[in-house]
């Protein structure tokens, strides 16, 4: 099963995402994670690094799913091109997909999380709130065939034990 976490950098998806593969013993990939490699490797923030780490990141997927294997997607997923991918991948692969969207309705919460990710990533705080304002305003409902696919929604600021097991719940479903 391909397993896609959405929400924005710094709502918690990412914590949720790794306790949840651990518990699962299901692999996870971080969108984030592969975009701050391709920074690294000195490719210019003004190319489509976010779409190239979006595309990496659905290769590796599909070479897992055709071994019969879980995955996890961490990624923003604000739009749904981006979601569409998975549910294509899904398709092809004859896995099944379904979506954990992670919303943090604590605000301060929220801009601590996105400090502490910008350190724990070296990335630029600016960086990192530019991104989530620029993601707040793409943010787009969820339709196509995304819409119909299977989705819970958790807020992060409720406590993670809580919403790992609604999570677990909801995959086993």
């Amino acid at each position: 099963m391909l397993i896609a976490m959405a929400g924005l950098p710094g709502a918690g998806k990412s914590t949720l995402a790794e306790v949840v593969g651990a518990r699962r013993n299901t692999t996870v990939l971080s969108v984030d994670q592969i975009e701050t490699a391709i920074l690294k490797a000195g490719i210019s923030a003004g190319q489509p690094t976010g779409l190239a780490a979006y595309l990496v990141a659905g290769t590796l997927a599909e070479s897992v799913l055709m071994h019969d294997r879980d995955i996890i997607i961490d990624a923003v997923n604000a739009v749904d091109p981006a979601r569409e991918q998975w549910v294509n991948l899904a398709e092809r692969t004859g896995s099944g997909v379904r979506f954990i969207e992670v919303v943090c309705s604590d605000r301060e919460m929220h801009k601590q999380r996105l400090i502490e990710r910008a350190a724990k990533r070296e990335l630029s705080g600016a960086l990192v709130r530019n991104a989530v304002e620029h993601n707040l305003d793409e943010y787009a409902a969820w339709t196509g065939t995304s819409g119909a696919v299977a989705r819970i929604t958790l807020d992060s600021a409720g406590a993670i034990g809580v919403n790992v097991e609604r999570a677990i719940a909801f995959l086993d479903a």
